[in-house]
């Protein structure tokens, strides 16, 4: 059975660990009050399915891209909080929800 690897729970725990404590994307939401995605659900989906959607590992499981996809997760949050649009903007594979 496969698993994902140790780097990729690492990275995902560390991820998750930033939205928490309300230091993900430095310096994108620096001073960005995010904490109403904690209240809607739905927002706070979006921001793992964007991050999960974006994430890229190798074939042995090594992540290449941990700091884009955190980047482009921010980049929604802020978006949700400030209404601000993307650069660049995001594509449907990046916000589908599967």
């Amino acid at each position: 059975m496969a698993k994902l690897s140790p780097q990729f729970s690492s990275v995902l725990r560390t991820f998750a660990f930033w939205v928490a404590n309300r230091s993900v994307g430095y310096p994108l939401l620096e001073g960005i009050d995010y904490s109403c995605i904690f209240e809607e659900p739905s927002a706070l989906e979006q921001v793992f399915a964007i991050f999960a959607n974006v994430i890229e590992l190798d074939e042995q499981g090594n992540v290449l891209n941990a700091k884009w996809a955190e980047q482009r997760a921010a980049q929604y949050i802020r978006q949700y909080v400030t209404r601000d649009v993307p650069d660049p903007p995001f594509e449907f594979w990046e916000v589908e929800l599967h």
